[in-house]
């Protein structure tokens, strides 16, 4: 892996150069094993809080782990071209639209315990810019490669929390062209439908069950873009004990396989419904 900047990342897309590289501030990586029309990002994924700001923050490294996606990178770590972010939430979130990244309060409880100076903020702002500007050459170098091409939006929620039964997976489709893409969106739903994983609960997809898709990922990816569909899945969080943050690595690596088999196999049923002449 490289230690790259966010403008030598921008050359080697336009140039269509395949590499794996992390940023040199650590925010996120970037892997490009070929050009395909289909990417798979992990936003969420981050863990990384920055020491200056343990003490401020009112919320655990438990309280912070809970609400991440934790091991959603690892899922999608098989596929060609992946987006995983290193960076919590916490700090800034890759979520939410740059004017609302920094939480004051997070899930009904105050955040820092004096606010952010004016400097912090702007650092993990810029970071979060930074970000969308390789997103956004990806979308035009694969735009202009291929026409057509699909973004896996890929999240996990709590599902312990709810006080009903809720799927093991989840499509958000509110943002989306629903019309349009819709054979593509019941697809997914079906593959994910028939996931087998070693787990007592039963595996089903809900669309717009628990969450709606209304993530700024997909708002950006949709509205930056002229053939790209965006499909916000989530997957509860049966792959780890929520109450103590024990990861079942068996079930983990099985999402991981199935994922690197069904996402091409979907991607490419995708392109080839949707290929446009370039």
């Amino acid at each position: 892996m490289l230690k790259l900047s966010i403008t030598e990342m921008l050359m080697k897309i336009e140039r269509e150069e395949r590499f794996h590289a992390v940023a040199t501030d650590y925010s996120f990586s970037i892997k490009i094993d070929k050009y395909v029309p289909f990417v798979c990002a992990a936003v969420h994924d981050g863990h990384h809080f920055q020491k200056q700001l343990w003490d401020n923050c009112m919320h655990t490294q438990y309280d912070r782990w809970y609400e991440e996606d934790p091991c959603t990178g690892e899922m999608i770590s098989g596929l060609p071209i992946t987006l995983i972010a290193h960076d919590s939430r916490f700090e800034y979130d890759l979520n939410r639209d740059p004017l609302e990244a920094i939480y004051e309060t997070a899930w009904g409880k105050e955040l820092w315990k004096k606010p952010l100076s004016r400097k912090q903020k702007d650092q993990a702002i810029l970071k979060h810019n930074n970000f969308y500007r390789v997103v956004l050459s990806l979308i035009v170098k694969l735009e202009e490669m291929f026409g057509s091409t699909v973004f896996y939006d890929i999240h996990s929620y709590n599902w312990k929390r709810w006080d009903r039964k809720v799927p093991v997976f989840n499509l958000g489709t509110k943002n989306i062209d629903q019309d349009r893409f819709v054979h593509d969106i019941q697809q997914w739903k079906e593959i994910l439908d028939k996931i087998e994983l070693p787990i007592e609960q039963e595996i089903n997809c809900g669309i717009n069950d628990v969450f709606q898709g209304n993530g700024y990922f997909l708002k950006y990816v949709t509205s930056n873009s002229l053939n790209t569909l965006v499909l916000a899945t989530e997957i509860s969080k049966v792959y780890c004990d929520e109450e103590t943050g024990v990861i079942y690595p068996d079930i983990v690596h099985s999402i991981k396989d199935q994922f690197k088999y069904y996402i091409q196999a979907h991607a490419h049923r995708f392109y080839e419904r949707h290929e446009r002449i370039v």
